[in-house]
């Protein structure tokens, strides 16, 4: 299998030979568990303080006084689940793991097929992403644009290939619905371009709303497949396509 190689005036230089990777069947399955399972072991353990609603004096006044026996401080009762300060029933506890479990095979597989479903057009087009009809999957740079390091050039090299029109997807942030734009996460944006090279992370390409930029070496399912879904729209270079080899 073969790809076509431009340079960063989306212009013709050859075919580069693609790595078995790309003939990976796709395996939504495995893909959604390495995402998930990558999202849970980076969550943060929480919990509660053990001994919330329970710093007081409070103690029961026992039987025959036609009370409950609930704990009480100066009449009011205290430390029980039920009362005014009193401890939360059942809270969060940091001693709890969420953290999730993959087989090595299954999770380089999972990455295998969330490589070779950037080269299927249907399934990165069901993803909303936007490109010209022109551009044919997967997309293969010269290795020229590693030296690159103003955004305005990024952009344009975009432009030259055809795909800049997904920009305008996440150009600007949406108000998330419900309660969490009261919880630090008001705003999301939409996932756009992933750039790939070799050896070192193109840093200009990151300050693009929604563009991301990673190596061969480092890549994963998630950055392939965000949100689980796969055929994320992908930009691979000349060396990096080589290093694929390897997952």
């Amino acid at each position: 299998m073969k790809a076509t190689l431009f340079n960063l005036k989306g212009t013709k230089e050859g075919t580069v030979d693609l790595p078995p990777a790309f003939d990976t069947p796709y395996r939504p399955d495995l893909i959604q568990k390495a995402v998930v399972a990558s999202q849970a072991n980076r969550k943060q353990p929480y919990g509660s303080d053990p001994f919330a609603g329970k710093r007081t004096s409070a103690v029961s006044l026992g039987t025959g006084r036609g009370l409950a026996q609930v704990p009480r401080s100066h009449g009011r009762g205290r430390k029980v689940p039920q009362t005014v300060s009193g401890r939360r029933c059942h809270p969060p506890k940091s001693t709890k793991s969420y953290s999730l479990k993959i087989n090595e095979k299954e999770r380089r597989l999972a990455v295998r097929s969330a490589i070779a479903a950037t080269a299927n057009a249907d399934l990165v087009r069901s993803r909303g992403h936007n490109f010209d009809d022109k551009v044919i999957l997967p997309i293969v740079i010269t290795d020229d644009v590693s030296d690159l390091t103003k955004t305005k050039d990024i952009v344009e090299v975009f432009n030259n290939i055809g795909i800049s029109s997904d920009l305008d997807r996440s150009a600007s942030p949406k108000v998330r619905a419900g309660r969490g734009k009261t919880r630090g996460r008001k705003y999301k944006r939409s996932k756009s371009i992933l750039l790939v090279t070799s050896d070192k992370v193109l840093l200009a390409a990151r300050n693009v709303p929604g563009v991301d930029a990673v190596t061969a070496s480092e890549i994963n399912t998630e950055d392939l497949a965000p949100g689980t879904h796969a055929g994320r729209l992908t930009i691979w270079t000349e060396s990096a396509i080589k290093e694929v080899e390897n997952k």
